[in-house]
């Protein structure tokens, strides 16, 4: 087992490391911009290294100052958190050549998963249903358009190197598709310093399902279920809940032994989702594959009792899986709610400053997963999310019923924060009686959409 770890991140989910960390008894360095100095995860962590100024493509997506840190503080391994450099191929790369264990599946594996063109095909190859779509990358509006038409609108155009609901545009006509193409393109260039783009079919109402993964160094490959991220603002995931109502055990079975499928066609290895489409029918297709942890690993850590950061790093160090696909059991139902420093009346336009006070609910199946403090002065430079709220109950029912008491008891004051928009959500009808999909928020708050 490792002796330290350093930890490539920030908020919520550096303090989530780094806790699982001192349970197992290994040591901890966190790293920190120059915004971050009175962090919570610099205090908790054993060890600290400022590895430069605010902007993170100075800091936390400094690659060789974040190695540097690691051999200078003598870390053996580097988890890299969501987001920033965890799904960074280079990187991952660069600690392999450091001699450092990189959390994480190979550089090769994030590579292959993280084009989604590649995915699509690797996905196809491996007999893992797949959106109908373009085969090969395209990179100019004309070749794109003649290729949706084949497709057949609505389509989807999307970065290959996309995320987190960048570079994509639906085009429901041939009309305006040149335009949508364009500013995808673009919104790639920008944001992945790549052009590539593909098409794929636009499946109207669909549910995002998502089953997470594990699977070790020795072939050992297993799910833990599924959690349904239906609920999105702009392709941005805003409440996640575990498992699906909609699926049945059948199906959960079947998609449950095509995400194992679809991790073994790529010799996975460390935690990760296979993310796919629920249509109105209840045919699936293979979306995407993240490879590092979720925001919302939490739900399901609560309904099967699996410490998802341990295991990360459990497998990492060279330890086989704790347990076989027979031994996994879904208890109960979890929900999550983000809670992110923005104000929904105001296009959920960020809110970073000072927290003038805070309380947090507690009880009996209520989580919470934070980095902030009275007086902790959130910074304008990184995501706003401020925590994770996240509750377990025997049923979906139950569940909903303490979401509801957790956000009502919930008070951050100095900022604004969507709060109360999570409330309206848990409150509302439809999602009460599970008529989810991607398109619920536009579909049940129409005021909050703004194109």
């Amino acid at each position: 087992m490792f002796h330290k770890v350093l930890v490539a991140n920030r908020g919520e989910i550096a303090v989530r490391i780094i806790r699982a960390l001192r349970e197992m008894g290994i040591k901890s360095v966190a790293v920190y911009s120059e915004a971050d100095r009175e962090a919570l995860h610099v205090m908790l962590a054993d060890e600290a290294v400022c590895i430069g100024p605010a902007p993170s493509t100075e800091s936390y997506l400094n690659m060789e100052s974040i190695i540097s840190a690691a051999v200078a503080m003598k870390a053996e391994a580097i988890h890299p958190g969501f987001g920033f450099l965890s799904e960074n191929a280079k990187f991952a790369g660069l600690c392999e050549m450091c001699n450092i264990k990189f959390i994480g599946p190979s550089a090769s594996v994030i590579e292959k998963m993280g084009n989604k063109s590649e995915a699509r095909n690797t996905m196809m190859k491996a007999g893992v249903p797949v959106i109908p779509g373009t085969k090969q990358p395209v990179y100019d509006a004309k070749t794109a358009l003649k290729a949706a038409k084949r497709i057949g609108f609505p389509v989807i155009i999307k970065a290959s190197s996309g995320g987190g609901g960048k570079g994509m545009r639906v085009a429901e006509s041939p009309e305006k598709f040149e335009e949508l193409f364009n500013a995808a393109q673009l919104e790639s260039i920008k944001g992945f310093s790549d052009d590539s783009m593909y098409i794929e079919k636009y499946i109207q109402n669909p549910r995002h399902i998502e089953f997470q993964i594990l699977a070790d160094s020795f072939g050992n490959v297993v799910h833990l279920g599924e959690r349904d991220c239906s609920i999105q603002r702009r392709h941005q995931k805003v409440l996640e809940e575990a498992p699906c109502e909609a699926i049945s055990a059948a199906l959960r079975t079947k998609m449950g032994k095509t995400a194992v499928k679809a991790a073994k066609a790529v010799g996975y290895e460390s935690a990760g989702t296979i993310e796919f489409l629920l249509d109105n029918g209840r045919k699936f297709y293979f979306m995407e594959m993240n490879t590092r942890i979720q925001v919302e690993h939490p739900v399901t850590e609560l309904v099967t009792d699996v410490d998802m950061i341990k295991e990360q790093i459990r497998i990492a160090a060279g330890e086989p899986l704790s347990f076989a696909q027979k031994d996994v059991k879904i208890s109960g139902h979890a929900i999550e709610c983000r809670i992110n420093a923005e104000n929904p009346e105001k296009n959920f336009m960020p809110s970073p400053g000072r927290i003038t006070d805070i309380h947090l609910p507690g009880g009996n199946g209520v989580r919470v997963d934070t980095h902030i403090y009275t007086d902790y002065r959130v910074p304008p430079n990184y995501d706003s999310m401020l925590l994770k709220l996240i509750v377990r109950g025997r049923n979906r029912e139950e569940a909903i019923a303490k979401m509801r008491s957790a956000l009502g008891e919930l008070v951050i004051e100095g900022i604004d924060t969507n709060i109360d928009f999570q409330y309206d959500i848990v409150n509302n009808k439809a999602f009460e009686t599970g008529k989810i999909s991607t398109d619920f928020i536009e579909t049940y708050f129409p005021d909050y959409v703004k194109k």
